[in-house]
């Protein structure tokens, strides 16, 4: 998926969880939004090289965009919006091994089971024969220990999220979790017990009933960000 123009930058900080302190290398601070609603752990540092995008939009507030930073081993995306676009465009185009591609893809599918919250899984992909293909999405940012981790705070939305995809794998579905890998380092998966061992439990109960787990590489660019290939995970 190809980015918007990009400015280079130096983190000041984050704070209010929406908003970064930015200096630009004329030396002007601007206040960027960060859309990125985790704790940014592992992937927040002052003095960091980041990259902002700028949209000229009367009805924003703020023009500038945090849209990655560097902590010294390659670009980790913060935009968090952008990740689904990129895998919606790999699916359409055949680039992910393990899912089926040329058939109907919908986004932000609502999604009702008895005993359970309605809610929205990001896609779901129907085949030709009916056959139907629930996949939900994570960003990972967090690298801690040797390992790529999610979550990065504790995650009720999450868990709802697994409960949901265990029941329609029960169902007879095929019901995909697929964590977006968005950052180089590391080449094994794990969830992060030690932030919230709920999430972790969770999680190894839906995969050992039927939800597959899909780990992602999203590969950063100078000017796109593609999927790269599927990594190891450990439960």
């Amino acid at each position: 998926m190809r980015l918007p123009a990009l400015t280079d930058g130096r983190l000041l900080r984050r704070y209010k969880r929406f908003l970064a302190d930015v200096e630009l290398p004329d030396g002007q601070v601007i206040t960027a939004h960060c859309p990125n609603t985790g704790s940014m752990r592992s992937c927040l540092a002052e003095g960091a090289p980041v990259q902002l995008s700028y949209h000229d939009n009367p009805r924003r507030k703020l023009k500038w965009t945090l849209e990655r930073i560097d902590m010294g081993n390659g670009w980790v995306g913060i935009n968090t919006i952008l990740v689904n676009s990129v895998i919606a465009e790999a699916i359409g185009q055949g680039q992910i091994a393990h899912l089926p591609a040329g058939d109907t893809v919908q986004r932000e599918v609502r999604v009702e089971s008895p005993g359970l919250e309605m809610s929205r899984l990001d896609f779901l992909i129907t085949g030709d024969s009916g056959d139907k293909v629930y996949i939900e999405v994570k960003n990972v940012t967090l690298f801690e220990d040797g390992f790529l981790q999610f979550p990065d705070a504790v995650s009720i939305r999450a868990i709802k999220h697994l409960h949901l995809l265990q029941r329609l794998a029960g169902e007879g579905h095929r019901a995909v979790l697929l964590f977006a890998i968005n950052r180089s380092e590391g080449g094994c998966f794990r969830p992060a017990e030690q932030i919230d061992p709920e999430y972790a439990q969770t999680l190894k109960n839906a995969v050992e009933n039927g939800v597959q787990l899909l780990p992602i590489r999203l590969i950063h660019r100078q000017q796109e960000i593609v999927v790269g290939g599927t990594l190891d995970y450990r439960l």
